[in-house]
Formats: structure tokens, C-alpha cells, sequence
């Protein structure tokens, strides 16, 4: 059975039906500091996990903001895919194709991790922002390649 009902979307981009389960069931949050660093052992920065699509619609909005200016698109390795000549790939983040469902818990520390759809409009690759391996640049590096991966590897 087909819905009638319109996907929510957040940058125009389907949220997919998995996290709205979880949204709907209030499962979609931090999945503690063990699980984080087995599945991204890089990452540093505390997180708050996004409960909300209008959370969503708002914190992805810097993405619009760190593109606009080219020293800071640079810095955090943000473009929109479709003023590049060559396609966008990790580890740049196409923020045409991308919004946050976690974001930096502490003001300043511009992190995220973030849905990327360029792989699957169903089910995203999910990435993170990487400033620890490299200092001095972002680098968005895979943390699953679907979104329901992350889930079981977060035993969500």
C-alpha cells in the first residue's frame, strides 16, 4: 500500500522513512560515547543528535552559509554540485545534496554529521566532518554507507 502522503523533506531532500520512524518513536538520539567512537573513531566533539525536521531545517541551514564565501567553503570543504565542472566527492560535501541530523553540541566547533545523498535518494551514505586527522581543513569522510547501516552499528 502506497502512501498519499507527501515525504518531509529538508533541503528539498527526502528524509527517509527509517528516520522518521525513529523520530516518530524517539529513537533517533545520541547513541552514547562508546558506540561514537567504535563508528568514528576520529570524531572528537561532543554531538547533539537532531530530533526534528524543522532541527534539521534549521541547522542545515549554515551549510548554505559556509559555501557562500570562498575562503570558508574551502576551509570546510563545502560546494554546490551544481556550479562545479567535475563532480563533488568526499571529501568534499555537495551541500545541494546533503543536510545535518547531528550537529556540534559546544558553539564553535562547526561539526556535523550529515546525510549525503549523491549515493542513494532512499537511503543516504552518511558522513561526518573530520578536522583532527588533518588539522587546519575539514575532510568529510564516510561513517556508513546507508543510513541503515549507522543504525545497526549504533544499535539504534
Amino acid at each position: 500500500m502506497q502512501s498519499d502522503r507527501a515525504p518531509i523533506r529538508v533541503r528539498g531532500l527526502a528524509i527517509p522513512s527509517l528516520l522518521l520512524s525513529l523520530l516518530a518513536e524517539g529513537r533517533w538520539k545520541h547513541p552514547g560515547d562508546a558506540a561514537l567512537a567504535r563508528v568514528m573513531p576520529w570524531f572528537e566533539d561532543p554531538l547533539h543528535f537532531l530530533t526534528s525536521a524543522p532541527a534539521m531545517v534549521r541547522e542545515s541551514s549554515s551549510l548554505d552559509y559556509f559555501t557562500e564565501d570562498d575562503a570558508t567553503a574551502q576551509l570546510f570543504r563545502q560546494a554546490r554540485g551544481s556550479e562545479q565542472a567535475e563532480a563533488v566527492d568526499l571529501p568534499w560535501l555537495d551541500v545541494e545534496r546533503a543536510f545535518f541530523v547531528a550537529v556540534n553540541e559546544n558553539a564553535g566547533d562547526d561539526v556535523a554529521i550529515a546525510f549525503d545523498y549523491r549515493t542513494d535518494p532512499a537511503d543516504p551514505r552518511v558522513v561526518a566532518s573530520d578536522f583532527w586527522t588533518a588539522p587546519g581543513r575539514c575532510s568529510w569522510r564516510e561513517v556508513a554507507p546507508t543510513f541503515s547501516a549507522l543504525v545497526v552499528a549504533f544499535d539504534l
